[in-house]
């Protein structure tokens, strides 16, 4: 009986012991994976092997869902940091070299001084005028008037014949022009009369003149000449030119509408605003420029 109870006793124990064993080598396994796990983790920077592949000009077939793809460069090398690096000296190379762009030209400073406005003339130049009617020439020749050429010229250099109106339109007789648009400028250049010059030439149809108001009183009025006019020849008026393209397709279409009627005092006065209130179809020039 006893030696049944220790033999049974012994089965018992047996089995007890190797049950056990199962658990330990689980948890020794886990253990063993989670270090592996640990340890890749560790070693490898977000993104892992395959993005260090691709970095270092691998497979572009690498998934692009695995951990760290979003942080990848973009494929295209121009975008990328060393590219924009690369190409940066460049693009500020080309910024450099690009010219700055030009202000806008003001006015010239002699149209409100007009003592900065004393260039000597050439002896002959011709000068375009750009009006509502289209644009014609004049062609200036200093040794007929050399103190009204050199007026004229001046005038024309520093921009003064722009939104000029024809103001006194006579039929068959003459146009003229001369008072600027802008009261301000007219205030600076009623003052600058010029000596006469003695007259050289005719007042021939087509011929451009100074107007006066007596001796030694010429500014910046002019006229043209739409007939032979030979007795303005003794009365001191000299011509400076004569228009040798577009008289009869431009000149003679002027806008005769308002003849004598604006008065120069108020143009003086108010300028173009005067005018364009009262005349409104008055002809102007529009623009003037030496060829």
């Amino acid at each position: 009986m006893r030696a049944f109870c220790i033999l049974l006793l012994s089965l018992v124990l047996v089995a007890c012991g190797g049950g056990g064993s199962e658990t330990p080598q689980t948890d020794a396994t886990d253990k063993a994976e989670g270090q592996a796990s640990d340890d890749r983790s560790e070693a490898e920077p977000s993104g892992g092997a395959a993005d260090r592949a691709d970095s270092a000009g691998g497979s572009e077939d690498a998934d692009s869902n695995a951990p760290g793809a979003a942080a990848k460069p973009a494929d295209s090398a121009d975008e990328s940091p060393a590219a924009t690096a690369k190409d940066a000296p460049k693009r500020e190379a080309v910024k450099r070299d690009k010219p700055a762009a030009k202000a806008p030209a003001g006015p010239h400073p002699g149209l409100l001084d007009p003592s900065q406005a004393n260039e000597q003339a050439p002896a002959e130049f011709t000068v375009e005028f750009e009006t509502t009617k289209g644009s014609f020439l004049v062609k200036a020749v200093r040794s007929w008037a050399p103190l009204g050429v050199d007026r004229f010229y001046n005038m024309v250099k520093i921009g003064y014949f722009k939104d000029v109106a024809f103001f006194r339109m006579v039929p068959n007789f003459v146009c003229q022009f001369g008072i600027h648009g802008d009261p301000s400028v007219s205030a600076r250049w009623r003052p600058t009369a010029i000596l006469d010059d003695p007259v050289k030439q005719s007042n021939l149809r087509g011929y451009l003149t100074f107007a006066t108001g007596g001796p030694n009183t010429r500014t910046v009025q002019l006229f043209i000449n739409y007939k032979d006019n030979a007795n303005l020849d003794s009365l001191g008026f000299a011509p400076i030119g004569q228009v040798v393209a577009g008289m009869e397709e431009v000149v003679d279409k002027f806008n005769f509408e308002y003849q004598q009627r604006p008065n120069q005092g108020a143009i003086q006065q108010q300028g173009n605003a005067y005018l364009k209130s009262q005349f409104p179809n008055l002809d102007y020039i529009l623009s003037a420029r030496i060829k």
